[in-house]
């Protein structure tokens, strides 16, 4: 079993910058490829971001390429996302999640997944 704790959601204006942490509870973490999520509101579940095991490949939903950056620090057990350039339409609940697939884009791929932090951008 994988505990994810996602933190560093808030509000922000439009243009700002915030970066969410998720927090693994097993040393194991380094197994798994890991994503970030997001709901926003009145929409459905949308992938955002992903990063291998091993942190050598990373992949991001077209609306977001060039403004976020998804990382993982392997000796905390930690994956972040680096969100700038902020916009309205990002206002969603950002949900960490880690995958023991091959593929890792979809979230039926996914396999833990954390409670999720509130990100808001205000126009």
């Amino acid at each position: 079993q994988v505990q994810l704790v996602e933190s560093g959601g808030g509000l922000v204006q439009t243009g700002g910058s915030l970066r969410l942490s998720c927090a693994a509870s097993r040393r194991t973490f380094n197994n798994y490829n890991m994503g970030w999520f997001r709901l926003p509101p009145g929409k459905e579940r949308e992938f955002v971001a992903a990063i291998s095991w091993n942190g050598d490949s990373t992949y991001y939903q077209d609306s977001v390429k060039g403004r976020f950056t998804i990382s993982r620090d392997s000796a905390k057990n930690t994956v972040h996302l680096q969100m700038n350039s902020l916009r309205p339409q990002d206002t969603a609940v950002y949900y960490c999640a880690a995958s023991g697939r091959s593929s890792y884009t979809r979230a039926f791929q996914y396999d833990y997944w954390g409670r999720g932090t509130q990100v808001t951008v205000s126009s």
